[in-house]
């Protein structure tokens, strides 16, 4: 215990809060140990118990997300002080990696950029500014990323991806038939979700009960069709290769359902998720990510396609829930907007932390009046550094590139031609249409732990087999 706790302990514990029956409660194996520093004694009634589990549902402040795997590390103990009353003292993680850099330049450091478009490249480090972490573009319809700043960590073993896992969890289950965007899963108490809400706000107990119908063979199998345990490069200096488990999770870990709400045990690279990005914004075509280093690589690039997913029929089911992230109200990833309203954006924040370093991560694409460009931003380092910022940073890039007339003057690089030949005896790349269509955010569904208003239900509601119900205690990610 640190003399700084102590410190924030026991100013907390002076001070005057609402009585037990106005505040949530959750047990701590370190409350205990405090309470007895204080020769107080921790409270917890019924009340608080079910408000506790209504603000886990909420992403409240409580039950913090932030902590590796999904583990809450900021535990809220309500303790009786001196003069009776009941007073909140909080548990806050620790981080210990910086989320700037001290000097700029050693973001960059390194980086090759003679075969790069420079306007993006700008763009990209003006979005970037100080804070460490790298940023990716990735034209879709060929896969030669355009500009990538911090490339060694770019080309690095990878981190744990947080919530952008659920984007391939969700492809598996649309491609298994479990589920549509408007299957409703049941998550206990009388509360559900169907999977556009569940991406726009990242809900956790979604894609858990997903995994765990799923089951880990299946969930291990789509991945890897997805890219996840292999480059994702073609001949780019320098890349590793992250980390997908060949066995499942522990039980006493979470199993396959923190697998597939966190990402908990596996690594993934940015080229591997931009990737995986890349294959939803045109259509299904896994492009093996090239980064021409050169002007003469840049005149003589062709595309060099991985494998032909069979997602095209689901992208219309993945669309709303990825716009819904940006746009609806309760997103995890609005923060895009404010900098940023020209056109559509679709994409998938993830926030986590491993050892002292949080992790912020935000991958999509812009659909643009001439081209869709995939982004990915990979942020470490302390508090500031999470999946909204991410998001708030690639709203920031799409600003810069406006500004620079990039999508007035031209559109993408048109590198591919109207076929690719296949490699490793896939199917050879077809171009997917250049728009999907309107896509409809659902309005914020009608539930008393989330706070909304009656009368806005989620749209058409198919429900799934009592299989998969969760307990409504499971935490949910709350960025």
């Amino acid at each position: 215990m640190t003399p700084g706790f102590l410190r924030t302990f026991f100013a907390l514990a002076a001070l005057s809060l609402a009585p037990l029956s106005s505040v949530a409660v959750t047990r701590s194996h370190a409350a205990p140990k405090h309470a007895a520093a204080r020769g107080s004694h921790i409270v917890e009634s019924a009340h608080a118990s079910r408000k506790m589990q209504a603000l886990q549902h909420s992403h409240g402040a409580v039950a913090a997300r932030g902590a590796r795997g999904g583990r809450s590390r900021n535990v809220v103990a309500v303790v009786r002080g001196r003069r009776g009353r009941y007073v909140r003292a909080r548990y806050v993680e620790h981080f210990s990696a910086p989320s700037f850099a001290e000097n700029v330049d050693n973001i960059t450091l390194g980086d090759n950029t003679a075969g790069e478009d420079l306007t993006v490249r700008a763009s990209l480090l003006e979005a970037l500014g100080n804070m460490n972490g790298t940023a990716l573009a990735i034209d879709p319809k060929n896969g030669r990323i355009l500009a990538m700043v911090n490339q060694k960590l770019a080309l690095g073993p990878g981190a744990e991806p947080c919530s952008t896992i659920k984007l391939t969890v969700a492809l598996a289950a649309l491609s298994e038939g479990l589920i549509t965007k408007d299957t409703e899963v049941s998550l206990g108490r009388h509360y559900s979700v169907n999977l556009t809400y569940a991406l726009a706000r990242s809900v956790n107990p979604y894609f858990e009960t997903l995994g765990r119908q799923l089951g880990f063979e299946k969930v291990k199998h789509y991945a890897n069709q997805f890219g996840l345990g292999e480059l994702a490069g073609y001949n780019v200096a320098g890349e590793q290769l992250g980390v997908y488990p060949s066995e499942p999770l522990p039980e006493s870990k979470g199993g396959v359902g923190k697998m597939c709400s966190f990402g908990e045990s596996v690594q993934m690279t940015p080229m591997q998720l931009g990737a995986i990005v890349a294959a939803i914004a045109n259509g299904g075509s896994l492009f093996y990510l090239q980064h021409p280093t050169s002007p003469d690589q840049v005149a003589s690039f062709e595309p060099r396609l991985k494998r032909t997913l069979d997602i095209q029929k689901y992208i219309p089911d993945m669309l709303p829930g990825m716009a819904g992230a940006v746009d609806a109200s309760y997103g995890t990833a609005r923060s895009l907007r404010t900098n940023f309203r020209e056109f559509p954006v679709f994409g998938k924040t993830g926030t986590c932390s491993n050892e002292g370093t949080r992790y912020g991560w935000f991958a999509g694409y812009g659909d643009g009046p001439n081209g869709r460009i995939v982004t990915v931003f990979f942020l470490t380092g302390g508090r500031p550094t999470f999946g909204p910022k991410a998001a708030e940073l690639t709203g920031v890039f799409y600003h810069a590139l406006a500004n620079k007339d990039y999508f007035d003057q031209r559109g993408l690089p048109a590198v591919a031609p109207a076929t690719a030949p296949a490699t490793d005896g896939f199917a050879p790349y077809t171009p997917a249409p250049t728009n999907n269509g309107p896509v409809m955010v659902p309005a914020v569904p009608s539930d008393p732990a989330l706070g909304t208003a009656p009368g806005t239900p989620v749209p058409n509601a198919v429900p799934l087999a009592p299989s998969s119900s969760l307990p409504a205690t499971a935490p949910t990610e709350r960025k």
